[in-house]
Parts: structure tokens; C-alpha cells; sequence
């Protein structure tokens, strides 16, 4: 049985801090590491995505992985996922939140990854990236 998406507690996922701007974080020279999948793999079930109908936060990349009604569109966007980039990482709230690469996850998983390739943004880094604006969460 599906999960209702307006139930969920965003409060639980750490993103505090404002939103950033993808193309500062993509252009940050840090070098990768390695993660063991499993520090990540909580992103599966919260939905981050959009419903192939169009409503936004209602779709969780297990959900994707599942090939869920309404997930034909994440599905195409996991297929195109372009894994030789690394995850894109920050430490908040005792966990690692990921900043760019969901669909690199969803991928990986489905391949078995044990080990995936992440760039950790520092809190020092983390001012570079901030667009000053907060992130638009749901209002249900």
C-alpha cells in the first residue's frame, strides 16, 4: 500500500538551509570519495518527485523502482541518469543529505552498487552554493 505523500514529515529530511544553485555546486572543485550506498539509501523513501500528472512531491524514487502507476517520467529520468558524475553530498542533521544526484542513486542501487563515487560539500563550501532563497517545500 502506498504511503500518502501529504503525510510525510519533511521536517525529518535537513534541508534547513536555504536552497543552493546547481550550477555553483557543479562548479566546486572537490575532489570524490567513496560512500557506502547504504548512508543514502533513506532518499528512497521520500518523494522528491513528480506524480506523471504533475503534482510535485508525491513520487519516491522506491516508488520508481517499483514502476509504480504514475512514475513513467522518474523512470525515464533514472535510464538517462549519467552515473560517471559523482553524488553530490552534505552533512546535516546526522545524516547525508544528497544535493544533485538522486537519479545517479536510483540507478546505482538497481546496479547493485555497494560503493558509489560523492563529492562532500564542507559548511565551508556550503556558502558558495546558497542562492540566498528558501526551498519551496509542499503546503498541503
Amino acid at each position: 500500500m502506498k504511503n500518502d505523500p501529504k503525510k510525510f514529515d519533511w521536517n525529518t529530511v535537513g534541508l534547513d538551509f536555504g536552497n543552493w544553485e546547481d550550477e555553483k555546486l557543479w562548479a566546486l572543485n572537490i575532489p570524490s570519495s567513496k560512500l557506502d550506498i547504504k548512508e543514502l539509501e533513506w532518499h528512497l523513501d521520500c518523494p522528491f518527485w513528480v506524480h506523471d500528472n504533475g503534482e510535485r512531491y508525491t513520487v519516491t524514487p522506491r516508488e520508481v523502482l517499483h514502476r509504480e502507476d504514475g512514475t513513467t517520467k522518474e523512470q525515464a529520468m533514472v535510464i538517462k541518469a549519467d552515473i560517471s558524475y559523482p553524488i553530490d553530498i552534505y552533512y546535516n542533521h546526522d545524516k547525508w543529505l544528497i544535493l544533485d544526484g538522486i537519479h545517479r542513486l536510483v540507478k546505482l542501487y538497481q546496479a547493485g552498487a555497494q560503493e558509489i563515487e560523492v563529492r562532500i560539500i564542507t559548511d565551508e563550501k556550503l556558502p558558495l552554493i546558497l542562492s540566498g532563497e528558501p526551498i519551496e517545500m509542499p503546503s498541503w
